[in-house]
């Protein structure tokens, strides 16, 4: 038999336990992810002001009228109150109105496609300043991370300088992911064939941990990577050790890095074939597969000659002819865009 002594001190013990725990999403380092917390923050000390008082209410009307209180008044006629009408639909509708109205504000504040306008609450970010690029791949079950203006590549390994704009841009190989490092920011979605935009900043060199926040399949539980803020000068003397790297990501490789496995350890790559982001985001790495945007390039010229086949006379060739002459894909097979050279006849 546990002394009630011992049971009542139980729940002081779970949260002494719980005092251990590394609360990184309410103690970040990022200013995305600190303006996220201190909205959480904000939300939940407004949510509280009747929370509280129904929780100590609810206690107080069950003391007070309890079967044995004698002294409590029996009215049951009573049906209506004008003070606490106002008071109990009164204080909601005011918290409402101020949490829509701070929801409004930091959605768009937030919007992870916004570019930032500060390195932290001190410190604006002057206009001419230019964002590091990093393009996210989330494979099955690893992270894939290229640094196109670097040249460089790695796997399960996320190196950036502190008090410098980041911005990621994100995509999947297969199956629908999530890319999320608590410290820096909130999570957006990676997704196939698609191409999603974070904008964040660090501010505090350390070690980290992001990890994919979307059930994938198997290998989900171990789709982690390590993440690193150094200082400008510790990221430019990494890029060039991994400049270094022998390692180089081709398309050839990038498809045998594509198939899947678990607890994947970290690669470098030395140097990266040009323009392999975006051919995995179109879904043509491999060779003789024909890009998705030139597809639709393609698909978009045929649209306008239809279109315009229509307003044309009946028996005119020339004009046809003329008109599917005016009318140039992109060049090539690799990717490009829908073209904006239609001759209007």
């Amino acid at each position: 038999m546990i002394p009630k002594i011992v049971r009542r001190g139980l729940p002081l013990l779970l949260l002494a336990l719980l005092s251990g725990c590394n609360t990184v999403v309410m103690n970040p380092n990022g200013d995305i992810a600190r303006q996220q917390a201190d909205l959480i923050t904000v939300s939940v000390l407004l949510m509280l002001i009747i929370i509280v008082p129904v929780m100590l209410l609810t206690v107080f009307f069950a003391w007070r009228y309890r079967k044995g209180n004698t002294e409590a008044k029996y009215e049951p006629d009573w049906d209506h109150s004008t003070k606490l009408e106002l008071v109990i639909w009164g204080a909601p509708l005011l918290i409402i109105i101020v949490l829509g109205l701070i929801t409004w504000v930091s959605t768009h504040k937030l919007d992870p496609y916004r570019p930032l306008d500060r390195i932290d609450a001190n410190r604006p970010i002057a206009a001419s300043t230019k964002p590091l690029e990093v393009q996210v791949v989330a494979l099955d079950w690893k992270w894939l991370f290229i640094y196109p203006e670097q040249g460089i590549a790695s796997v399960n390994e996320l190196v950036t300088p502190i008090d410098t704009p980041i911005r990621f841009k994100i995509t999947a190989s297969t199956v629908m992911n999530a890319f999320y490092i608590p410290t820096l920011a909130g999570m957006i979605y990676a997704m196939p064939s698609m191409e999603t935009t974070l904008n964040a900043v660090l501010n505090k060199s350390g070690d980290y941990e992001g990890r994919s926040t979307n059930f994938s399949g198997e290998g989900f539980s171990h789709m982690t990577f390590g993440y690193k803020g150094v200082s400008a000068a510790e990221f430019d003397a990494w890029v060039q050790k991994m400049k270094a790297t022998p390692g180089a990501l081709n398309r050839a490789g990038y498809l045998e890095l594509e198939k899947p496995t678990v607890r994947e350890p970290v690669r470098h790559y030395g140097n990266v074939e040009a323009a392999l982001f975006t051919r995995i985001l179109n879904r043509c790495v491999a060779d003789g597969s024909v890009c998705m945007n030139q597809q639709m390039a393609d698909d978009h010229k045929r649209a306008q000659v239809a279109a315009a086949v229509k307003q044309l006379p009946k028996a005119n060739p020339a004009q046809l002819a003329e008109l599917e002459m005016c009318v140039t894909p992109a060049a090539g097979g690799v990717p490009g865009s829908i073209p904006n050279n239609i001759v209007k006849k």
